[in-house]
Protein backbone atom coordinates (compact mmCIF):
# COMPACT_ATOMS: atom_id res chain seq x y z
CA UNK A 1 0.00 0.00 0.00
CA UNK A 2 1.13 3.19 -0.51
CA UNK A 3 -0.93 5.63 0.79
CA UNK A 4 -1.14 9.87 0.28
CA UNK A 5 -3.18 11.95 2.73
CA UNK A 6 -3.63 15.13 0.99
CA UNK A 7 -4.83 17.67 4.18
CA UNK A 8 -4.73 20.65 5.62
CA UNK A 9 -3.25 21.10 9.41
CA UNK A 10 -6.21 22.88 10.89
CA UNK A 11 -8.52 20.14 9.34
CA UNK A 12 -10.10 18.13 11.95
CA UNK A 13 -10.96 14.84 9.77
CA UNK A 14 -7.19 15.12 8.39
CA UNK A 15 -6.23 14.28 11.88
CA UNK A 16 -8.52 11.75 12.21
CA UNK A 17 -7.37 9.82 8.67
CA UNK A 18 -3.79 10.03 9.86
CA UNK A 19 -5.01 8.84 13.16
CA UNK A 20 -6.81 5.77 11.31
CA UNK A 21 -3.69 4.45 9.54
CA UNK A 22 -1.20 5.05 12.59
CA UNK A 23 -3.73 3.05 14.86
CA UNK A 24 -3.37 0.23 12.30
CA UNK A 25 0.70 0.81 11.37
CA UNK A 26 -0.10 1.58 7.58
CA UNK A 27 2.68 4.32 6.75
CA UNK A 28 1.24 6.84 4.92
CA UNK A 29 2.79 10.25 3.33
CA UNK A 30 1.16 13.55 4.73
CA UNK A 31 1.18 16.74 2.41
CA UNK A 32 -0.47 19.79 3.13
CA UNK A 33 -2.41 20.28 -0.05
CA UNK A 34 -2.61 24.19 0.86
CA UNK A 35 0.93 24.78 1.42
CA UNK A 36 2.13 22.31 -1.48
CA UNK A 37 -0.79 21.81 -3.67
CA UNK A 38 -1.41 19.15 -6.10
CA UNK A 39 0.09 18.05 -9.21
CA UNK A 40 -1.97 17.89 -12.62
CA UNK A 41 -1.13 14.35 -12.41
CA UNK A 42 -2.57 13.78 -9.18
CA UNK A 43 -5.30 15.95 -9.33
CA UNK A 44 -6.37 13.60 -12.70
CA UNK A 45 -6.28 10.69 -11.07
CA UNK A 46 -7.84 12.02 -7.97
CA UNK A 47 -10.46 13.06 -10.21
CA UNK A 48 -11.49 9.78 -11.95
CA UNK A 49 -11.31 7.88 -8.39
CA UNK A 50 -13.68 9.88 -7.32
CA UNK A 51 -16.22 11.13 -9.90
CA UNK A 52 -15.56 14.37 -10.63
CA UNK A 53 -13.76 17.66 -9.99
CA UNK A 54 -16.79 18.80 -8.18
CA UNK A 55 -16.41 16.29 -5.71
CA UNK A 56 -13.00 18.05 -4.76
CA UNK A 57 -14.43 21.79 -4.50
CA UNK A 58 -14.59 22.81 -0.48
CA UNK A 59 -18.07 25.59 -0.68
CA UNK A 60 -16.99 26.78 2.69
CA UNK A 61 -13.41 27.51 2.01
CA UNK A 62 -12.45 31.18 2.55
CA UNK A 63 -11.02 31.34 -0.90
CA UNK A 64 -14.15 29.85 -2.46
CA UNK A 65 -16.01 33.19 -2.65
CA UNK A 66 -12.84 35.00 -4.15
CA UNK A 67 -11.62 32.57 -6.86
CA UNK A 68 -15.58 32.59 -8.18
CA UNK A 69 -15.30 28.92 -8.94
CA UNK A 70 -18.90 27.97 -8.29
CA UNK A 71 -19.86 30.46 -11.29
CA UNK A 72 -17.26 28.10 -13.90
CA UNK A 73 -18.62 25.82 -16.59
CA UNK A 74 -16.31 24.13 -17.82
CA UNK A 75 -13.91 21.13 -15.65
CA UNK A 76 -11.06 22.39 -17.31
CA UNK A 77 -11.13 26.01 -15.70
CA UNK A 78 -12.42 24.77 -12.54
CA UNK A 79 -9.04 22.41 -12.36
CA UNK A 80 -7.11 25.37 -13.28
CA UNK A 81 -8.72 27.09 -10.17
CA UNK A 82 -8.17 24.25 -7.65
CA UNK A 83 -4.39 24.78 -8.74
CA UNK A 84 -3.80 28.02 -8.79
CA UNK A 85 -6.35 28.15 -4.73
CA UNK A 86 -5.26 24.76 -3.41
CA UNK A 87 -7.56 25.71 -0.22
CA UNK A 88 -10.38 25.26 -2.17
CA UNK A 89 -9.72 21.31 -1.93
CA UNK A 90 -11.93 19.32 0.07
CA UNK A 91 -9.86 17.06 2.34
CA UNK A 92 -8.91 15.21 3.76
CA UNK A 93 -7.89 13.49 -0.03
CA UNK A 94 -6.46 9.95 0.76
CA UNK A 95 -5.13 8.12 -2.29
CA UNK A 96 -3.68 4.81 -2.32
CA UNK A 97 -3.01 4.35 -6.50
CA UNK A 98 -5.70 4.45 -8.37
CA UNK A 99 -7.94 4.84 -5.91
CA UNK A 100 -8.77 7.61 -3.49
CA UNK A 101 -11.56 9.11 -1.50
CA UNK A 102 -12.22 12.48 -0.22
CA UNK A 103 -13.41 13.20 3.40
CA UNK A 104 -12.99 10.34 5.89
CA UNK A 105 -14.37 7.01 5.08
CA UNK A 106 -12.15 3.97 7.03
CA UNK A 107 -15.38 1.61 5.94
CA UNK A 108 -13.67 2.37 2.10
CA UNK A 109 -9.66 2.12 3.61
CA UNK A 110 -10.81 -1.11 5.31
CA UNK A 111 -11.20 -2.48 1.71
CA UNK A 112 -7.58 -1.68 0.82
CA UNK A 113 -5.71 -3.14 4.02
Amino acid sequence: MNIQIFGKSKCFDTKKAERYFKERNIRFQSIDVAKFGMSRGELGSVKAAVGGIRELIDPKSRDYEKSFIAYLASEQNMEDKLLEYPALFKTPIVRNGKRATVGYHPEIWETWE
